[in-house]
């Protein structure tokens, strides 16, 4: 939703390529879309309280890592949705990139062993990460942000899908 009034904010005119979620500075001077703000805090609490379970519980780090991502994800969208500022904006939407990323790995790896690292895929999203965060740099342009997330969420559906019917662990290694 575009803003219904030119409000002035704190953080000064909007630069990010997205507007659309609600109108800006309403309920304060201060955060641009307050609700979409304030509603980021249940992806960095509830992921802080996952990572510090995930410790004592001895969890492989690739699962710390999921939790730690997800707050990321929502310090980053906070910032955005208060700012409204390119700069955020990124901090925002490629973390969405990385984190998913985290999630992929963990998808095709929680049948493994605990020691085992699959260098092959972490090489493959390392390099699927920097391709879309370099391209994005440049064309700037929230769609293909939006495809390249929407490739990572099919598959993280996909996988998904294949370890729910499986019929035993050990049929569900690949």
């Amino acid at each position: 939703m575009a803003p219904a009034v030119d409000r002035k904010g704190y953080w000064g005119p909007t630069t990010s390529t997205l507007d659309w979620c609600e109108e800006n500075y309403v309920v304060t001077l201060f955060v641009a879309e307050f609700w979409n703000t304030v509603s980021n805090l249940i992806m960095i609490i509830p992921p802080i309280f996952g990572a510090i379970q995930g410790i004592r519980d001895r969890l492989e780090k690739r699962y710390i890592a999921a939790y730690l991502a997800l707050t990321v994800v929502g310090m980053g969208s906070w910032c955005f949705h208060m700012t409204l500022k390119y700069e955020m904006q990124l901090l925002d939407e490629l973390p969405m990139i990385y984190s998913c990323c985290i999630f992929v790995y963990c998808m095709f790896e929680c049948f493994k062993t605990k020691s085992s690292i699959n260098y092959h895929l972490l090489f493959t999203l390392f390099l699927y990460s920097l391709t879309v965060t370099t391209i994005y740099l440049k064309v700037k342009e929230p769609i293909f942000h939006q495809v390249m997330y929407g490739m990572l969420v099919f598959t993280l559906v996909l996988r998904s899908i294949y370890i729910v019917t499986c019929v035993s662990p050990e049929s569900c290694l690949y």
